[in-house]
């Protein structure tokens, strides 16, 4: 069964959003760039790499409650649609394709991501592998485009990663909203959000001994000077990362080792950065069971179940629109 693709975020789109948050970013004090546009086709493949090192600790831990609990969600819900919202290349969602189909229940999958290529290899894949499966894909920002998710039956709308902990909590309580109203009686959310742990750790994900992490974040100036026709020099910025007690999350940075000035063309911009004044690339919020239940229960979605890794390491809640 050939996949349907529906775009609802254009070249032009994304470049005028793009243009909007580097003038918003690089004029605001502190300077702050959204971690959405790391993931060009050279910030993904680093992003997969960074999944696999050994202190990021995330992705197999998720994965681990998923090889145990998958089946039970599939039981449980008994959804006919998968939707994956932030799909990328839908690598773990296999699992609950896997279950939901051996439950007898599988009808759709919809997978949701800002990045069209990305988006139409994963499409392609998963018909392949499950031809008797409708894949309807839908290219959209989260933020903005939920409510173009296609309805009808029983939905299991997962997210999952932890990338719902790169949103500031006022933004977190927009998205779930936002996601609530879209979603139906009966419909669920399966959600992963990293846990609060030693800070030597958490840091450790995100400044990794191999350095990749570091080429991760540099590699977003290499994304402004191509895309905006800026002339930042990514050697020329140290990777930072550190906790934030107060909003208990991780903060990447990008720090000037020297003072210098940068143009962006496109945007008519001359950006001065003094030595040692840093840029926030990501936050990675860091959570407890007690503040996701309540985030759910603000967006009238009440938590059913709530699984952990055997380390604690990684949350994976299950909840329902009231």
């Amino acid at each position: 069964m050939k996949p349907r693709i529906d775009v609802h975020l254009s070249r032009e789109d994304l470049e005028a959003a793009l243009r909007a948050d580097v003038a918003a970013g690089l004029t605001a004090v502190p300077k702050e760039i959204p971690p959405k546009w790391f993931y060009d086709e050279r910030g993904s493949q680093l992003f997969e790499e960074i999944t696999r090192l050994p202190e990021y600790y995330l992705t197999r831990a998720e994965r681990a409650i998923l090889e145990e609990r998958a089946d039970y969600v599939a039981g449980f819900t008994r959804a006919d649609t998968l939707v994956e919202l932030g799909a990328g290349t839908s690598a773990k969602t296999r699992l609950l394709l896997k279950a939901l189909q051996a439950v007898g229940c599988l009808r759709r999958f919809v997978p949701f991501d800002v990045s069209e290529p990305t988006l139409r290899r994963a499409a392609a894949d998963i018909s392949e592998e499950y031809p008797n499966v409708e894949v309807h894909a839908v290219v959209g920002d989260f933020e903005h485009h939920l409510h173009t998710i296609p309805g009808a039956g029983t939905r299991l709308f997962a997210f999952l990663g932890g990338t719902i902990g790169n949103l500031v909590p006022e933004a977190r309580a927009g998205f779930l909203a936002a996601l609530s109203a879209a979603m139906e009686p009966g419909d669920s959310l399966l959600l992963g959000t990293d846990l609060l742990k030693s800070v030597p750790r958490m840091v450790a994900a995100y400044d990794d001994s191999a350095g990749v992490t570091a080429e991760f974040n540099r590699n977003l100036l290499v994304v402004l000077d191509r895309e905006l026709h800026a002339d930042f020099e990514p050697e020329a910025f140290g990777h930072v990362a550190r906790f934030e007690p107060q909003g208990e999350w991780i903060e990447m940075w990008l720090r000037a080792d020297e003072a210098q000035v940068v143009v962006v063309d496109d945007l008519g911009l001359t950006v001065r950065f003094e030595t040692a004044e840093a840029m926030r690339t990501e936050i990675s919020a860091k959570f407890r069971r007690s503040g996701i239940e309540e985030e759910l229960a603000n967006a009238e979605l009440a938590l059913g179940r709530w699984w952990t890794d055997p380390g604690g390491d990684f949350g994976l809640s299950l909840s329902f629109r009231e």
